[in-house]
């Protein structure tokens, strides 16, 4: 008997469980990555790698999260359309929130980019003459927080960024919320509540990934 959930209901709650994994680890991310504000990138991606079992711990628990939300997500939205394949002369959202309706496209947005962001800042070959796998600091550690202010320097790329963070900011605005409703705290009481804090959430997350490309752009990071 397969372990993989065959219901809808199965289906959104590991939906909910590997959303929740990713958002637990995009605050872990910028939250190291604000260390650029103080000098102390280099210090903590060397020390990060003092870790290795942590590190590629995380990547397998990743990467099976982002491939079964992928999976289900899609299947979801495959079932939604097949169980209304003819569009309404009519169409009305009524509760339906734009991030909602476009959660599938503001997805494909965010998976694309994330293999625009390996490519760039963990495989480095996108910009290989300024790699820190090649570049040392002072102390002799992997120059990352030159390779990242000298990426973020090009208006191009910070455009991609932004481009990216608005599709994740508008996915996170429906995701967060639903995740939570999927367990059920979807009642009068708790909906506001979950609803406020969704919001939130991905605002002050898109402010915070925004502020490193921004800060930079604008010479504040050198």
């Amino acid at each position: 008997m397969s372990i993989l959930p065959s219901s809808t209901v199965g289906r959104k709650i590991v939906m909910a469980i590997t959303g929740q994994v990713l958002v637990l680890f995009i605050v872990f991310h910028i939250a190291g990555n604000s260390s650029l504000f103080f000098h102390k990138l280099n210090a903590y991606v060397t020390a990060l790698y003092t870790l290795p079992w942590f590190v590629w711990g995380g990547r397998i628990v990743l990467v099976a999260a982002f491939a079964l939300h992928t999976w289900y997500g899609s299947l979801l939205k495959l079932e939604n359309h097949a169980a209304k394949p003819e569009p309404y002369a009519v169409t009305r959202f009524r509760k339906a929130t734009i991030s909602g309706r476009y959660q599938i496209w503001t997805g494909v947005a965010v998976a694309a980019f994330l293999i625009y962001h390996l490519f760039q800042f963990t495989f480095q070959t996108t910009n290989p003459s300024i790699a820190a796998e090649t570049h040392v600091d002072a102390l002799g550690r992997p120059d990352v927080a030159m390779m990242v202010v000298k990426s973020f320097q090009q208006i191009s790329i910070s455009g991609v960024y932004l481009a990216a963070l608005v599709a994740l900011g508008f996915h996170l605005l429906h995701g967060i919320q639903s995740s939570f409703q999927t367990w059920g705290l979807n009642n009068d009481r708790s909906l506001p509540i979950i609803e406020r804090t969704g919001i939130a959430t991905s605002v002050i997350l898109f402010l915070w990934y925004i502020a490193i490309p921004a800060s930079i752009l604008t010479g504040l990071l050198r």
